[in-house]
């Protein structure tokens, strides 16, 4: 029984791989984010503001529950890199003259800190450095408050307020395309203005102070100061895709092991009771010498035992050293310092102990049957089988059917129990292969649908702040730019009762042709004039529905707090955007004629030339060309939680072959005497292969429906496991998905008839035609 019993602790050992890679990864990920922020003394209220002078922190600092207080300057910038053809995002932090910063300090990589006495002397973040091949000691020039200035980097930092960072405009971080500029307090005052202030509050708060208290008290005292709203940690945007991705690590360490192994448990049930059925003699013969039923069960359970235990440890070592490897790929991508991959040993004990429990269950249940009998009845074959109440075959097909061919049909329609054990089986392999594919093409369809459909813009430009829309005349008068749509972006608190969320509006258009909101038809939705549309994820996050009222609370300008109707929901699958008609938004903010950006299409053959105007405009805050955001998106979603799908895809390949291969096996163990007797009285080793392999077949064939129903259900779970803050997947269903999975089973079949056609050509004829004793 060793082939059986190596795919059933395979089977075992890839449920107890997920299991603890993903709790692995989850504690890692936990772990590292809290020592990071701990030890750089990461804020846990962040509140940007327009102006307010140092002599406020003293009053804030008397506030209930705070521990620390800091005030520093930020601003956005544009990096010039030779050789590329359009300014780089960026943002520019303060850090204080002397020491270390109270809240939110850097880890330093190489070099050292500024010295305000030079106030050309900065830190650039270190993946962006590496991405253009910068060190501490090269010149850096940047953009700052209209002006060009020459820098020189001194030291390369990462920081934990970055370690999910992305350009103004977009959701996907770029290494290439996005930097941070630490430099001196007094030096990045004096570029915007900012002597004796600040423009961006951080807090530090006791583990038993009241968060919204404090936000309502720190929003106050700053709002004669421009205050744009303080929130917390876990609104930080970096922090909050961290977030997203242990979540959705977490949810699928619940849901993906325990289905691997249910199907090791449905194995194991048919292996061990077809064992002990076919055992019954020698167990009533037990009995009648005194064994009792515990120690009986001791002897099939040490079996049991052996299968469980072992594939449990193969599966502790595997996901050990699976988890290794993906936590580099987080690390490299979230930008940890470190990340140590560490398991609770608890996880251990209950892989082990599940996957007992597991195989257990099925040989108990049988076991119980027996020992209900009698040592003497026990000890007895059992009675023949009465078949006069199955179905029969028809006349008909007795004219059609050859002797072996009746034999495969008669043992379908006489034991049709375990014929669906098979085909229930085998679906189950074939589910996990449709699932995961169709996941993929999911993948795909969001890259399609958000790059292709959505958006239709060849770069977008976002301003430093909002401007007149005169600036879209600029834009268009740049030769070979073929079209100009506005676009204004507007930071927002949504409520709905107890469910909030910290996002932002966005205004287009009525009739808007580069950047749309698409229903789930793929059809443009209008764009009323009062009203706003949420996309699905921030619909479901609110738990609103078309016509419900939904509290608006803006964090710019006068800072309305407005009640707009919900007019629909848009089908977009990056972020988790809103949208409102562009003069509606202007008209509640007062601010007429308004826009925060544009999407442009342009002439690919005139690009650079109008990179080089578009270079020149001072009040650029950010370009982004769309085949870049769609190349780093594309990055993401194979790297981080993306990744784990390629895993998770050949582990359904694995266990759609070890499930197919195990019904073969198992197959041949229950009828290796009757085929031997076939051998016997003449049958050839092709018929008598033919009476097992035609059974199987017709199995996998019925399994191949099944599996693509239960398919089609699984989707579902998966692609909500998969979905994030960032990123949404949706359930598809692509046809070549279903012809890939079935052709897979269809695979194994043959593979695993071929395996086992060759024990029936060795079947030693004389060992297993004799009674057993």
């Amino acid at each position: 029984m060793k082939g059986q019993v190596m795919a059933i602790a395979l089977v075992i050992a890839l449920g107890v791989l997920m299991l603890v890679m993903m709790n692995g990864l989850v504690r890692s990920l936990e772990d590292t984010r809290t020592a990071y922020y701990e030890r750089h003394r990461l804020a846990q209220v962040f509140a940007p503001l327009q102006r307010a002078p140092q002599s406020l922190l003293d009053r804030i600092a008397e506030l209930e529950g705070v521990t620390a207080v800091a005030g520093r300057v930020t601003g956005s910038a544009l990096i010039n890199i030779q050789g590329q053809p359009l300014p780089l995002s960026a943002q520019a932090v303060s850090l204080p003259d002397r020491g270390e910063a109270r809240l939110n300090d850097i880890y330093l990589t190489s070099g050292r800190r500024p010295d305000p006495s030079h106030e050309d002397e900065i830190i650039l973040l270190q993946d962006f450095a590496r991405a253009h091949g910068l060190n501490p000691g090269d010149s850096l020039s940047a953009t700052m408050h209209g002006a060009r200035r020459a820098f020189r980097i001194v030291g390369l930092a990462q920081a934990p307020e970055f370690l999910y960072s992305a350009a103004p405009g977009e959701f996907v971080p770029d290494d290439a395309r996005f930097a941070v500029i630490w430099m001196s307090q007094s030096a990045l005052a004096a570029v915007y203005d900012m002597n004796g202030a600040f423009n961006q509050l951080l807090l530090g708060a006791s583990a038993d102070s009241s968060l919204p208290a404090m936000l309502d008290r720190v929003d106050t005292l700053l709002e004669p100061y421009g205050g744009l709203g303080a929130y917390g940690l876990a609104d930080h945007v970096s922090n909050r895709f961290i977030e997203e991705e242990i979540s959705g690590l977490r949810v699928s360490s619940r849901t993906v092991p325990p289905v691997f192994l249910a199907v090791a448990a449905f194995l194991l049930n048919i292996v061990v009771s077809r064992m002990i059925q076919a055992e019954r003699e020698q167990i009533g013969l037990l009995k009648a010498f005194g064994y009792r039923d515990v120690e009986i069960t001791l002897h099939y359970m040490k079996f049991v035992f052996v299968i469980a235990v072992g594939g449990a440890l193969i599966g502790c070592l595997l996901g050990v050293l699976s988890g290794r490897s993906l936590a580099q790929v987080y690390q490299s991508y979230y930008k940890f310092p470190f990340l140590l991959f560490q398991v609770d040993p608890i996880t251990f004990l209950i892989g082990v102990l599940v996957s007992i429990l597991a195989a257990a269950a099925g040989g108990m249940v049988v076991l119980q049957s027996v020992f209900r009998l009698t040592p003497a009845v026990a000890m007895q074959p059992p009675a023949p089988a009465d078949y006069s109440r199955s179905a029969a075959l028809a006349s008909f097909l007795k004219r059609f059917l050859d002797p072996p061919g009746r034999m495969v049909a008669r043992r379908l329609l006489r034991q049709p129990g375990r014929a669906a054990g098979g085909v229930i089986g085998i679906a189950a392999g074939m589910s996990l292969a449709v699932a995961m594919l169709n996941v993929m093409s999911a993948f795909d369809r969001t890259l399609e649908l958000s790059f292709s459909l959505i958006d239709r813009s060849d770069l977008s430009v976002s301003f430093v702040e909002p401007l007149s829309d005169k600036v879209l005349y600029e834009l268009q008068s740049i030769d070979g730019v073929i079209e100009v749509e506005p676009v204004r972006t507007v930071a927002v608190l949504f409520s709905n009762g107890q469910h909030s969320y910290r996002g932002a509006v966005t205004g287009l258009p009525p009739a808007a042709r580069l950047n749309r909101a698409l229903d789930v038809r793929q059809q443009a939705i209008p764009l009323r004039t009062e009203g706003v549309v949420l996309a699905v994820a921030l619909a479901d996050i609110l738990q609103v529905n078309p016509g419900d009222m939904l509290s608006l609370d803006v964090r710019e300008g006068r800072q309305p707090q407005l009640q707009v109707p919900v007019t629909g929901v848009a089908d977009s699958l990056i972020g988790s955007p809103a949208y409102m008609a562009l003069d509606s938004l202007n008209r509640v903010l007062r601010e007429p004629h308004r826009v925060s950006g544009a999407y442009l299409r342009i002439d690919s053959a005139k690009q650079d030339a109008i990179y080089r105007q578009i270079k020149l405009l001072p009040a650029i805050a950010g370009v982004s060309l769309k085949q870049e955001a769609r190349e780093a998106f594309q990055t993401l979603i194979d790297t981080s939680a993306g990744a784990v799908r390629y895993l998770m895809a050949a582990i359904a390949g694995v266990i759609t072959f070890g499930i197919v291969y195990n019904s073969a096996r198992i197959a041949f163990a229950e009828r290796a005497r009757d085929l031997a007797s076939l051998r016997v009285i003449g049958f050839t080793r092709g018929e008598t292969a033919f009476v097992l392999l035609a059974e199987l077949s017709i199995i996998t064939l019925l399994a191949l429906p099944l599996g693509g129903l239960l398919g089609y259900f699984l989707v579902f779970a998966i692609s909500e496991g998969f979905s994030t803050d960032l990123y949404r997947v949706s359930a598809v269903f692509v046809p070549q998905s279903y012809g890939i999975a079935a052709l897979a089973v269809i695979i194994a079949a043959l593979l695993s008839g071929w395996l086992v056609k060759r024990d029936i050509d060795r079947i030693d004829l004389v060992s297993a035609l004799k009674v057993r004793e």
